[in-house]
C-alpha cells in the first residue's frame, strides 16, 4: 500500500475530530473513500466538519458527541456505532489534552483529568473495537502519542507520561497482532499548529518548531502502509527521539526540560 491507497468501503471511527490533528486525518481519510464516525465534545465543530465532507467527499459521516473522559463513555460509544448498524474498520485515538507548568504550582484536578482522555480512554476503545478487527482478521488502529512519551518532560511531566503510556500500550498490541490481519500504530507527532496550545499554553514545549497538521496526516498514512509498530513526525524529532534513547535518563530530563522551558 502507498500513503494514496484507497479506503472505500471502510468506516472510519476518529476522536478528537473536532479540530486539529484528528479533522486533519478525517478529511485525508474521507478523501481516500473511507465513511466515518467523528467523536468529541464539541458538537457544532463535529456537524460543521460532517457537512464539509459529506459535500467535498460523498461519504457517509455519523456525528457522535461524547466526553471520553467520562466513565462508561466508551461502553456506550461502541453501542451507539453497532446501533447504527456499523463496524469500524479503522480506529483513531487521537482525544487528548495536557497541560504545562511544575506539579507542586499546578491545579491538582487539571493534571489528574489528562489521564482518564489519555489513557484510559484509548485502552476502552481499543479494548471494545479490536475483536471484530481481529475476527474478520482485517483492520487498523492508531493510537495517537507523542513525541514527548520518549522522554520524560520537566513542565509536562503528567502529559509525558501519559503519552508514554500510549506508545508502550500501543507497542505491546503491535507485537500481540502480528499476523492478525490488523495493524497496530502508535503516531509520535512532535509540536504541531493545532488548538492543542489554547489548553496547554502558548509557549508550552519552549521554542521547537511546529510542524503542520498536513505533516502529520502524511506521516501517518505512510506508516499505515508499512509495518512497524510506531513512527515519529519529522526527521528533527525523530532525531531527538534517538538521541533520548542513548543518553542516561537522568541527562535526558535535564535536557528535555531546559528544551521545553517556556521563552522568557
Amino acid at each position: 500500500m502507498s500513503e494514496s491507497q484507497t479506503y472505500a468501503g471502510r468506516t472510519a471511527l476518529v476522536t478528537g475530530a473536532s479540530s486539529g490533528i484528528g479533522a486533519g486525518l478525517a478529511r485525508a481519510l474521507a478523501a481516500r473513500g473511507a465513511d466515518l464516525v467523528l467523536v468529541a465534545r464539541r458538537a457544532a465543530a463535529l456537524e460543521d466538519l460532517a457537512a464539509q465532507v459529506r459535500a467535498e467527499h460523498g461519504r457517509r459521516v455519523d456525528v457522535v458527541p461524547a466526553d471520553l473522559a467520562v466513565p462508561g463513555a466508551g461502553r456506550d460509544l461502541h453501542t451507539r456505532v453497532l446501533e447504527l448498524g456499523l463496524h469500524v474498520d479503522l480506529l483513531v485515538n487521537n482525544a487528548g489534552f495536557g497541560v504545562s507548568g511544575p506539579v507542586a504550582g499546578a491545579d491538582a484536578d487539571a493534571l489528574v483529568a489528562q489521564v482518564p482522555l489519555n489513557c484510559s480512554a484509548v485502552v476502552d476503545l481499543t479494548t471494545r473495537f479490536l475483536p471484530a478487527m481481529v475476527a474478520r482478521r482485517s483492520g487498523a488502529v492508531v493510537n495517537v502519542a507523542s513525541v514527548a512519551a520518549l522522554q520524560p518532560v520537566p513542565g509536562m511531566a503528567v502529559y509525558a507520561a501519559t503519552k508514554a503510556f500510549v506508545l508502550s500500550f500501543t507497542e505491546a498490541l503491535w507485537a500481540e497482532q502480528r499476523g492478525s490481519g490488523v495493524r497496530i500504530l502508535a503516531v509520535c507527532p512532535g509540536p504541531t499548529d493545532t488548538p492543542f496550545f489554547e489548553v496547554a499554553g502558548e509557549d508550552a514545549l519552549g521554542g521547537l518548531p511546529r510542524r503542520t497538521v498536513d505533516d502529520v496526516v502524511a506521516t501517518t498514512l505512510r506508516a499505515l502502509a508499512s509495518g512497524g509498530p510506531s513512527v515519529v513526525d519529522g526527521p528533527l524529532f525523530t532525531a531527538l527521539g534517538v538521541v533520548a534513547k542513548v543518553l542516561p535518563r537522568r541527562v535526558v530530563a535535564q535536557v528535555s526540560g531546559i528544551v521545553a522551558r517556556p521563552k522568557r
